[in-house]
């Protein structure tokens, strides 16, 4: 079994509170992690419909069963339920008693906080980084990771990931995207999350999402919130300062699982990937999904964004450290350029002292400075926002 990073994290919250809720994609490892790190709590699936009636019907009976503890998966299912919650752990006064779990964040983030504001610790657990899937396959290429994405059941059962993606693809239409909204038109929703894949790192524009998919803007804003609301894909929102620079105020788009979106393009194995005209998209996806399972894995906010001004000039990443800023530039090139730099000085022109360090991330060896700059590949970014927050920490009062 592969080591959590949030594993530690879990159990430290769960001494400090009542409860522990933990969100993220489906088959991400919620309930592998829950079991493995609190073997001593019972262990209730709400997704049984005949548990999931008896807690529907009878919540306090239900309840008083597991008066002592439990770990609630997908606790979505039955949203009632948290209220009665909330009268035990105010009966009770006391940490350690509950473990939820969901993998639809809009609705869960609504029950949890009408009922359990102030109760319940968040964490939110994506599939796995690149260090958690090389300490069991160090040989993992990038193309191998880009391709097969890092859903535990791949890794730890050894699928294969065309199989795999397209199973977890038809269950999540077939199940979740009835239970978020009621969407009738199952096949031109599938078109347009394929669509999504092909506009990743991209701007968003809803209106020409919507017309290439065939619906209106209106209804492609809905769709984008289904797949956001069931951890398929976030925005990277842009950067916004008090500068005196034209910035873009659109947000880029990312799948949570890079192999997802490989997936939805119609890569059927590691070798396409190297001639894939959207190589440089989804090695920018693996990338920004990497810094961002960083801070959710150390169960912390989301701290990303991107700098882009109307004249064109970007920066891929921005990892934000209260007033400084970590500046990354993303290519997929194995050879180093000159190039690849600009970006990054542009920047620090317009930024000044506000940035902290500068980063390049590319596909080749990594593990040195150049012009200032720290040259990682995708493996060494941990490594590197690890020792910065450390940096940040120690700087607090």
């Amino acid at each position: 079994m592969i080591s959590r990073t949030l594993r530690d994290h879990l159990l430290q919250l769960f001494a400090s509170y009542p409860v522990v809720t933990i969100t993220g994609p489906r088959q991400a490892g919620k309930t592998t992690l829950c079991r493995e790190a609190l073997p001593n709590l019972e262990y209730v699936n709400l997704e049984r419909p005949d548990l999931r009636e008896m807690a529907t019907e009878d919540p306090r009976g239900f309840l008083r069963r597991y008066s002592e503890g439990v770990i609630f998966d997908e606790i979505q299912r039955a949203p009632d339920l948290v209220s009665y919650l909330q009268v035990m752990i105010d009966e009770k006064r006391r940490n350690s008693l509950f473990v939820l779990t969901g993998s639809q964040q809009f609705r869960l983030s609504q029950t949890i906080s009408q009922s359990l504001a102030g109760r319940t610790a968040l964490l939110r657990l994506l599939p796995f980084s690149i260090s958690e899937v090389r300490s069991a396959r160090p040989d993992l290429s990038i193309e191998d990771m880009i391709y097969g994405g890092f859903y535990p059941r791949i890794h730890d059962q050894n699928l294969e990931p065309t199989q795999a993606l397209g199973d977890y693809f038809e269950t999540y239409v077939e199940r979740d995207v009835r239970q978020i909204s009621e969407i009738r038109n199952l096949t031109g929703f599938q078109r347009f999350v394929r669509l999504c894949a092909g506009r990743v790192g991209q701007l968003l524009n809803l209106h020409s999402l919507g017309n290439d998919a065939g619906v209106s803007h209106t209804t492609a804003r809905e769709w984008l919130s289904v797949l956001e609301a069931s951890f398929l894909v976030f925005r990277l929102e842009p950067y916004h300062a008090n500068l005196s620079k034209r910035l873009i105020k659109s947000p880029k788009l990312y799948f949570y699982d890079v192999g997802l979106a490989a997936f939805l393009l119609g890569i059927e194995n590691p070798g396409q990937i190297f001639s894939h005209p959207l190589r440089g998209a989804l090695f920018e996806n693996l990338v920004v999904a990497e810094a961002l399972k960083h801070r959710f894995h150390q169960g912390k906010r989301n701290n990303l964004c991107f700098y882009r001004d109307a004249r064109g000039h970007e920066v891929d990443l921005l990892y934000q450290l209260a007033h400084r800023i970590v500046a990354i530039e993303i290519k997929s090139g194995e050879t180093l350029s000159k190039s690849h730099l600009q970006g990054l000085t542009k920047l620090r022109r317009v930024l000044g002292d506000a940035i902290l360090r500068d980063v390049l991330v590319y596909a080749g060896d990594g593990g040195f400075e150049q012009q200032g700059v720290h040259i990682s590949d995708p493996a060494g970014l941990e490594p590197i926002l690890t020792e910065l927050d450390q940096q940040a920490a120690n700087r607090e009062p």
